[in-house]
């Protein structure tokens, strides 16, 4: 559904109850960002956990910190699936997220931490962030800066999920990770684009079965 960008909170949010009360709607999910006279954190709650196929609503960031998981947050969920797919043992390593976001850093966190593994997260205010990254067993690059991270910054046969997507003066997209300086220096790296972005989508389409499976 297309709404104004001038609708209020109050609208959006009642269309998203008559969407919570359609039995035949499995899955809802509010295009981000929002308008800046509508707050995100009311809007998203509002939309009934069980049907909130990006897993963004507190309930379920709350099952994941609490390593119950029902609805995860797409991307991070989609970063595990392709650690998973090189049979990567995530016990005891040492993960650096770089970029504290809502939607990818965070969650990706407590991801990696349910894992077992031992988190770095990095944001802006980061001292030292190339140090601490050079350490990293792996990097899961999510600042939304265009080859922010070089061969300089990434310790030898490293595993670097590049969730970065920059489109530069060229209309070139590129991730946050100088591929071609690093390609020959890690053991894994996921490309941009074509890597985490279509993974993200698929998972959107597993949690949406998931929700339509805890519905019948």
């Amino acid at each position: 559904l297309h709404k104004s960008a001038n609708i209020t909170q109050e609208e959006l949010i009642s269309e998203i109850n008559r969407l919570n009360e359609h039995k035949t709607i499995d899955g809802i999910l509010v295009q981000l960002p929002l308008p800046k006279h509508i707050d995100e954190n009311a809007v998203i709650d509002a939309i009934l956990p069980e049907k909130d196929v990006d897993g963004f609503s507190s309930e379920n960031i709350g099952k994941l910190v609490q390593n119950k998981p029902f609805i995860r947050p797409c991307t991070p969920k989609g970063v595990i699936t392709m650690l998973d797919s090189i049979n990567y043992n995530l016990t005891g390593k040492h993960c650096v997220i770089i970029g504290a976001s809502k939607i990818v850093g965070r969650p990706m966190a407590m991801e990696l931490l349910n894992l077992d593994a031992t988190v770095t997260i990095c944001n802006s205010s980061t001292k030292d962030i190339k140090q601490k990254v050079k350490i990293a067993d792996v990097i899961i690059a999510a600042a939304g800066v265009p080859h922010l991270v070089n061969a300089d910054w990434v310790k030898e046969g490293a595993v670097i999920i590049d969730v970065g997507i920059n489109r530069l003066e060229n209309g070139k997209l590129v991730g946050d990770v100088d591929f071609e300086s690093v390609k020959s220096k890690v053991s894994a790296i996921s490309p941009v684009p074509g890597g985490v972005g279509p993974m993200t989508i698929a998972i959107l389409l597993e949690n949406t079965v998931t929700a339509y499976k805890a519905r019948i």
